[in-house]
């Protein structure tokens, strides 16, 4: 944490949201001595992967379903500071494409902003859930976790996630595609598990059993399926191939979705589980497993565990922008010059300008660090090349919505000021965005010569539109190329709609 940091109080209850594809959960934990108490739970099948239309909106009867849950939820989480509640939305929130207004209703149900996760991200807090609940050792680890629309998987040893893989397929997806009118054939079945192992193909050797020593599941598929076959007596603990061959059988023994009366299966499961069960088969069968253990933990006991570390101020995404500026060799000094400027102009408007939320001071710091990214491409048109690589790259521990706001203000931190690059964020994200980008612009403007103090002699105030730059007495004057570049860059951010004045 830097110094300029305002950590805010240690919440006594957090808590996370996990808006997968065929479920909502939330889970509710206490700190109790720095240690993590699962206090309260909800689960919610909302099918939302079902909802999900051709032209990629939702279905009216989708929107209602996933909105009573988070109200649901919201009347428990309300009350909650923003920073002790962390909630994500997964595959399907991935491909919802209506300008934004599910997130915003969602949002506002639940009380609390969301963010959406790229499927790598997934992987890697699922990982992280998982491997809480798991005894230390120094063993590589596989873990499988099938959600509605997608399936991860991720090698890791430890807490570490070592390789992550997300495959666009899960019990609701798959369902859909062989299972749709609720017939369960063998020939259905058949195809099922060869359409996964088509879609397992391309990381197969990266995950096949000689690469680790335990295959653990998670997630309501997989916990599903043990319950099912543990219940029939097809295995004494977890998930067996043959135990899992045994159920194929009965499946389409049943010949229908509506006529599975299998011992364990719950009602809301029913519907998709022929789906969950071929994925599974086909997850076995390409990385030649034996048997799976089965884990509680899973994305959202992830979420928590990083939450928490949040709190305690230990941060992923912190290693990450460390490791991007070593893989792109940035220049570390010329960006400490322009974050510590930063950091000072930042400390004489965030209350004026509503930046004091401990996220806008690391965005800025961020930033700040990764401005020069795109060096690494090409000197022309840098700034381009860097917000591309932001937005697009696998950056651990950022959700989307986190890389957007990123790589705009790469994108904008010189020559013109592009309002527009802000406006896929929501508005009350864009307008701190630009203000911060405001700041970035300045810090860099005053480190163009990549040399000298870390501190220009200068005070900033600010109100809405307006910025007023106070410098000593006659230091533009002695400084004539700085003050040209001001000016300049006063009519840079009037296109923008912002007023700069300097004396």
């Amino acid at each position: 944490m830097t110094e300029s940091q305002t950590a805010p109080a240690v919440p006594e209850t957090v808590a996370a949201v996990d808006l997968g594809s065929n479920s909502f959960h939330m889970i509710v934990g206490k700190l109790d001595n720095k240690q993590l108490v699962i206090v309260d739970r909800l689960r919610d099948a909302v099918r939302l992967g079902g909802g999900l239309l051709p032209d990629k909106t939702l279905s009216d009867d989708a929107w209602d379903r996933a909105l009573e849950s988070l109200s649901r939820m919201g009347q428990r989480l309300r009350a909650l500071p923003h920073h002790a509640v962390r909630a994500v939305g997964t595959n399907t929130m991935r491909q919802i494409r209506d300008g934004g207004a599910f997130l915003q209703a969602a949002e506002d149900a639940l009380g609390h902003p969301i963010e959406i996760i790229g499927g790598r991200e997934e992987a890697r807090l699922v990982y992280l859930g998982v491997a809480h609940g798991l005894a230390t050792g120094d063993e590589t680890r596989l873990v499988v976790d099938i959600g509605g629309g997608s399936t991860e998987l991720i090698l890791g040893e430890g807490l570490e996630a070592r390789e992550r893989e997300s495959l666009f397929m899960g019990c609701v997806s798959m369902t859909g595609r062989f299972f749709a009118d609720g017939k369960i054939s063998q020939e259905a079945m058949e195809a099922a598990v060869l359409g996964g192992r088509v879609e397992l193909r391309p990381v197969r050797r990266m995950f096949h059993a000689n690469e680790w020593q335990t295959a653990v599941g998670s997630s309501g598929t997989i916990k599903a399926i043990e319950k099912v076959v543990v219940s029939n007596g097809w295995s004494d603990e977890g998930i067996t191939k043959s135990s899992l061959k045994k159920l194929r059988r009965a499946l389409v023994a049943a010949g229908h979705s509506d006529q599975l009366t299998l011992d364990g299966l719950s009602e809301d499961r029913r519907p998709v589980f022929a789906g969950g069960v071929a994925v599974l088969s086909a997850v076995f069968k390409a990385l030649d497993i034996e048997v799976m253990q089965v884990s509680d933990l899973a994305l959202r006991e992830g979420l928590l565990y990083e939450l928490v570390g949040h709190i305690q101020h230990v941060d992923v995404r912190d290693s990450t922008i460390r490791a991007v500026l070593q893989r792109f060799g940035a220049d570390i000094k010329q960006a400490n010059r322009v974050e510590a400027t930063a950091r000072a102009l930042l400390r004489q408007v965030q209350d004026n300008w509503q930046l004091d939320n401990p996220e806008h001071i690391l965005m800025l710091n961020w930033a700040c660090r990764l401005h020069e990214l795109g060096l690494a491409v090409s000197h022309s048109s840098f700034h381009k090349h860097g917000a591309y690589i932001v937005a697009n790259a696998d950056l651990p521990g950022f959700s989307r919505q986190q890389q957007a706001v990123l790589a705009a203000l790469i994108r904008v931190h010189r020559r013109k000021f592009i309002a527009g690059e802000f406006a896929s964020l929501p508005p009350h994200i864009a307008e701190c965005a630009k203000r911060l980008a405001v700041l970035l612009r300045l810090s860099v403007l005053m480190h163009r010569g990549r040399g000298g103090s870390h501190k220009p002699p200068m005070k900033v105030t600010a109100k809405a539109m307006e910025i007023r730059l106070e410098f000593p007495e006659d230091w533009l004057h002695e400084h004539p190329l700085t003050e040209a570049e001001i000016k300049r860059e006063a009519e840079y951010l009037a296109a923008a709609g912002f007023t700069l004045e300097f004396a």
